[in-house]
């Protein structure tokens, strides 16, 4: 068993950093073949394993991972296996599948048992929804400062915080009113409430602790920003279900994720601008439609056999002329509201420029059959915030 957590613990790191093979960093792979033990806890493994040839291109090498419901376990195994068709193992490579392996993420390391799933459930090892939607946040309270003022950092990081819980909750009432449909898809098959690792009512007394502590922060805004920001549980709690009932859940997230344009300039200014406000927060619009169109195509397949919705769908073929559209109305929007905002100077709009070209690599590059690549240029957009967000920073700070 030493051996087991010895190599657990190196290929744990491995996993983090989303390596599945690294056959180089065992210097005697035949010993280490013969020495590994079978886990009990894996009765349909073989103790008997291929003594491992790294120059042998028809051996896999890779770590298994097992999740068990009932006991709430995850258990990691080091294990070889002969290739009966190389050519299949390409197509999985393309197709964005990693031959049923689930990869490990700090959650699974660091946190204590009980908690795991409830981190995994507010999807606190992916980050990059969070991201999306705080970004707009902060588009919108940088834009509200005065010029040549810094924007307001309390203010900032209260937003942050809220995208944070407010994304953890989103993800929760998913989970909740899709745990039927998760079970038929491969890439959400094994989350919390799906795979039974979490009951309903778990997942909705964690989603009230999460509302109660996004009230916390609400409350300490305005009372004009209160009012704002509670009617976008609206558009939170029935974004879910548009799924069912329309090709374009896409834009309803949009509108759903880009609240904060609004409310981030009305915790500044206690009002709204519509001139400035309205263009930034249908830029964010825009802006969605075109990363989860993209996220959208890796579920386009199992979407069909469910019999739920998307603008994947909807755009087939001409996806990528419909995100050009896109891409070109979010890039007019951003410099409309820019321009009524009173953000003067080149840096504003050279930042633009800078964003335009990400937008335009993502569509130009995406290859929308491949899963992986879809998810790469997806999460990708986490620097098309940045790149707006410090467009913004400079511009009011030489405005």
């Amino acid at each position: 068993m030493a051996l087991y957590r010895r190599f657990s613990r190196v290929y744990g790191s491995l996993h983090r950093h989303g390596r599945l093979a690294a056959a180089a960093t065992l210097s005697d792979h035949s010993s280490a073949c013969k020495a590994f033990p079978q886990h009990p806890s894996i009765p349909s493994f073989s103790n008997s394993l291929t003594p491992f040839d790294p120059t042998n291109s028809t051996y896999k090498h890779f770590i298994c991972t097992r999740f068990y419901p009932e006991n709430q376990t995850l258990v990691q195994l080091l294990h070889y296996s002969t290739l009966a068709n190389p050519k299949k193992e390409n197509d999985d490579k393309h197709s964005g599948k990693n031959n049923g392996l689930e990869v490990l993420s700090w959650i699974d390391l660091y946190l204590p048992k009980k908690i795991r799933p409830y981190a995994h459930l507010a999807r606190l090892d992916k980050p990059i929804g969070t991201w999306l939607l705080a970004w707009p946040c902060m588009w919108s309270i940088t834009m509200a400062a005065e010029s040549g003022s810094l924007p307001d950092v309390k203010m900032m990081a209260l937003f942050g915080c809220g995208a944070l819980l407010l994304r953890g909750a989103g993800c929760t009432i998913n989970d909740l009113l899709d745990r039927d449909i998760d079970t038929k898809v491969e890439r959400t098959r094994l989350r919390p409430v799906a795979s039974g690792a979490l009951t309903p009512f778990q997942g909705l007394c964690f989603l009230g602790f999460q509302l109660l502590l996004g009230l916390g922060i609400l409350l300490q805004l305005n009372n004009f920003s209160q009012i704002l920001g509670a009617s976008s549980l609206l558009l939170v709690f029935s974004y879910p279900l548009m799924k069912r009932f329309t090709f374009w859940p896409q834009a309803y997230l949009g509108l759903t994720f880009n609240w904060g344009a609004l409310l981030g300039w009305a915790a500044i200014r206690a009002s709204l601008d519509p001139a400035v406000v309205l263009p930034l927060y249908a830029s964010g619009v825009f802006w969605t439609l075109v990363y989860d169109t993209i996220y959208a195509h890796q579920d386009k397949d199992d979407d069909l056999k469910v019999g739920v919705k998307s603008t994947a769908l909807r755009f087939g073929d001409s996806t990528k002329e419909w995100l050009t559209g896109f891409g070109l109305a979010c890039i007019g929007s951003l410099a409309l509201s820019g321009l009524n905002a009173e953000i003067a100077g080149w840096p504003y709009y050279a930042f633009l420029a800078a964003a335009s070209s990400h937008l335009a690599w993502q569509i130009r590059t995406v290859d929308l059959s491949c899963r992986a690549d879809c998810n790469k240029k997806f999460v990708s957009n986490k620097w098309f915030g940045a790149i707006v967000y410090s467009g913004i920073l400079f511009g009011r700070l030489f405005s």
